[in-house]
């Protein structure tokens, strides 16, 4: 749903968002946690956000500016991921980015098939920082 303008929202429109903003300054009041995440979309362990890392040409070549890339769980966010990395690895994440990659068609002997999408994330570590997965040797 598209959101309007104020000026042209419906006075029971504004009437809710006034009731929203109250609601919300009185639960910071009472140190009430207005922001539930569900179930279905909280990860209980952080390796369930971190799956593999990627081994390829083009990540080995990101490993010298300080980034990592891993492919990760398609529901997690840009936070789930950092707070992953940071609990899993012990290092400090400055940035993170993240690319949903569509799967490769792929030709069998009954028709064609399709390969799983996946969920790729560049995780940026702060200077000096290093993870030992790929068993680098600096």
């Amino acid at each position: 749903m598209a959101t309007r303008h104020p000026s042209i929202a419906s006075k029971a429109a504004k009437a809710k968002k006034v009731a929203r903003v109250a609601k919300a300054k009185r639960h910071e009041a009472e140190g009430k946690n207005t922001v539930e995440t569900p179930m279905s979309k909280s990860f209980t362990d952080h390796r369930d956000v971190l799956l593999k890392p990627v081994v390829s040409e083009k990540s080995y070549a990101l490993l010298d500016e300080g980034k990592y890339t891993f492919v990760v769980a398609p529901g997690a966010n840009k936070t789930q991921i950092k707070q992953a990395v940071q609990a899993v690895f012990s290092v400090k994440v400055t940035g993170v980015n993240t690319i949903n990659r569509q799967g490769k068609r792929k030709r069998t002997k009954s028709g064609f098939g399709k390969r799983a999408d996946t969920k790729r994330a560049i995780v940026t570590l702060a200077e000096g920082d290093r993870i030992d997965i790929f068993g680098q040797a600096s």
